[in-house]
C-alpha cells in the first residue's frame, strides 16, 4: 500500500517503514505526526485519487530528528567589474519514519510501550561481588592548543582582520562569545548586512576552538582561471 502526501509545499510518495526527509516540523523525537493532506492512496491496481484530497485518509509517521544539511555555497561574480559575493546556506530538514496509511477516517494506533516490566528476580538486589583491584588509570593525552587566529574564519582576510581588531574583536574566543547585541554592533559598525549570522561565524569559531579543522575556503585562483577560460 502506498500514498502520496503533501507537506512543506512538496509531494512525497510513501509506504509503511519508509524514511523520508521533509521540510522542518516542530515535534520531539519519538512523537507521532499525522499528515492529513493525502492526494492519492493505492494498493496494487486499486488506486484512489483525491479531488484534490482523499476524504478520510491520513498517514501516521514517527518523528526522528531535525538536522542541518550540508552547506550549499552560492558564489556570484560579474565579469570585469570586480564583483564577487560568496554566501552559504544550510537547510533544516526533518526525518520521519512512515508507520501506517489510514483510510475511512481511522485514527493512528497507539504505540506499544517498549520497556519491559522487570521480574521479581531482577528486582531483588544481587549479591555483592568481591572487589577487584582497580586498574591503573591511563594518562590523559596532552591537550593540543588551538591557533587563535580570526583569519581561520571562512571569508576573513588580513584587511577584514584589521577592521575587526579596530572594532574590538581580536580573537576566536571573542567571536565565539558574541551576544545578539555584539553581533548587531559589529554588523552596523562594519556594514556587514547580517554576514555574521549568514556565514555562521560563531559556529565556526567554536569548531576551531574545539580543535576541528577550519572549513574549506574557495580557491579564488582556480575560479578566476575557470572564468577566463569561459571568456576565451
Amino acid at each position: 500500500m502506498f500514498a502520496v502526501i503533501k507537506t512543506g509545499g512538496k509531494q512525497y510518495k510513501v509506504a509503511p517503514n519508509d524514511i523520508i526527509r521533509i521540510e522542518k516540523l516542530e515535534a520531539e523525537a519519538g512523537e507521532t505526526v499525522v499528515f492529513d493532506n493525502v492526494l492519492m492512496v493505492g494498493a496494487g491496481k486499486d488506486v484512489n485519487i483525491g479531488e484534490p484530497l482523499v476524504e478520510g485518509a491520513s498517514v501516521a509517521a514517527e518523528f526522528v530528528e531535525t538536522k542541518k544539511q550540508k552547506t550549499i555555497i552560492i558564489f556570484k561574480k560579474k565579469r570585469r567589474q570586480g564583483y564577487r559575493r560568496r554566501n552559504g546556506h544550510r537547510q533544516l530538514l526533518s526525518t520521519v519514519k512512515i508507520l501506517e496509511i489510514l483510510t475511512d477516517g481511522k485514527k493512528p494506533s497507539a504505540k506499544k510501550p517498549s520497556a519491559k516490566k522487570s521480574s521479581a528476580k531482577e528486582a531483588a538486589p544481587a549479591k555483592a561481588a568481591p572487589k577487584a583491584k582497580a586498574a591503573p588509570k591511563a594518562k590523559a593525552a596532552p591537550k593540543v592548543d588551538f591557533i587563535d587566529d580570526i583569519k581561520l574564519i571562512s571569508g576573513v582576510g588580513p584587511a577584514l582582520e584589521k577592521k575587526l581588531h579596530a572594532a574590538g574583536v581580536k580573537s576566536l574566543k571573542d567571536i565565539a562569545s558574541f551576544s545578539k547585541a555584539d553581533i548587531k554592533r559589529v554588523d552596523e559598525e562594519l556594514k556587514f548586512g547580517g554576514r555574521i549570522d549568514r556565514e555562521e561565524w560563531i559556529e565556526q569559531a567554536k569548531e576551531l576552538i574545539a580543535g576541528k579543522a577550519p572549513r574549506a575556503k574557495i580557491d579564488q585562483k582556480a575560479a578566476k582561471a575557470a572564468d577566463e577560460k569561459k571568456d576565451k
